[in-house]
């Protein structure tokens, strides 16, 4: 099957490696022109503008950073909108907001274009060993095309509805589920040093007596031995964060937990830490925040 694929960052470079080796061909562009080296030289085709990487493809594939960078390379000069046509499958694997996702259903509809949305929940590592869990959403038919492309990359899926923007909207709520135990996590390892408990110990018996969670696991491990390339970084949580909060307003709702999280995400920028690792910032700022005079609620605990 030919596809192109757009965005070729952290997880984008593993997902396209892993189409590349179940025999699909590859198209590929990214705006830091470097990032196509490794997929060239498994045979992917360099494609020098958006538009180029849908010629001739069944599908094409974006995992881009942002909206704004959606936007861009949707929608600006030479972008991917314009070249689309009805036998090609758009298939958006980006984080993006729940009000963009609507803007590109309409968009797709308006031009007869096929659009599923299809955002993953996984780390590079999980990536590169194709086993990403995928969250589909669009018309049965584009569902059904999407699949046997994506197969590849996944160890399962969900369907989340009919509509391009469900998919968006529980990534998102993934994603806070994710900051939030994080935070939890980091803030029970804090408490744990003060009580002269090693925090590798505390999480052993908790997870042991409680949970018995391997994805819990995985987090505490990155969170006591942050890596030397993130996978994720606090600025990254930051956005999806903004964009759960957007939606949740959007939504007529407003969460007490997402509030104090967006708080913590924006300290920790101004601290320098929008570059760590997700799981290790928070860390960092659960440790920072437990000093002394730091908490509003010491004198109720006195």
């Amino acid at each position: 099957m030919k596809i192109g694929f757009l965005g070729l960052g952290n997880m984008g470079t593993p997902m396209a490696l892993r189409l590349i080796a179940a025999g699909h061909e590859l198209s590929v562009w990214n705006r830091t022109e470097g990032r196509t080296k490794p997929l060239l030289r498994e045979g992917a085709i360099a494609a020098a503008t958006p538009a180029e990487a849908e010629l001739g493809a069944d599908a094409v594939i974006t995992m881009l950073f942002d909206d704004y960078a959606n936007d861009e390379v949707l929608f600006g000069p030479n972008g991917l909108m314009d070249a689309l046509t009805p036998a090609t499958l758009h298939i958006s694997c980006s984080t993006i907001s729940v009000a963009l996702s609507e803007r590109l259903t309409r968009e797709h509809s308006s031009r007869g274009i096929p659009f599923v949305a299809a955002p993953v929940f996984g780390r590079p590592n999980v990536a590169e060993d194709g086993k990403l869990w995928i969250v589909l959403a669009g018309n049965d038919d584009a569902i059904s095309r999407a699949r046997p492309v994506l197969e590849p990359l996944a160890r399962g899926f969900s369907i989340a509805g009919h509509e391009p923007k469900q998919a968006h909207a529980l990534k998102l709520g993934g994603n806070f589920l994710i900051s939030a135990m994080i935070h939890s996590l980091s803030e029970s390892f804090v408490y744990a040093k003060s009580q002269g408990i090693d925090p590798a110990i505390f999480f052993e018996t908790v997870n042991s007596a409680l949970f018995q969670s391997p994805f819990y696991a995985a987090y505490a491990k990155v969170i006591l031995n942050p890596p030397e390339k993130p996978g994720a970084t606090m600025q990254l949580g930051a956005k999806d964060l903004r964009l759960f909060r957007e939606a949740a307003a959007a939504g007529g709702i407003q969460l007490s937990l997402a509030e104090e999280l967006a708080d913590v995400f924006a300290e920790a920028v101004r601290q320098g830490l929008g570059g760590d690792d997700w799981a290790g910032g928070q860390y960092k700022m659960a440790q920072r925040r437990s000093k002394p005079g730091r908490n509003p609620h010491a004198a109720e605990i006195a």
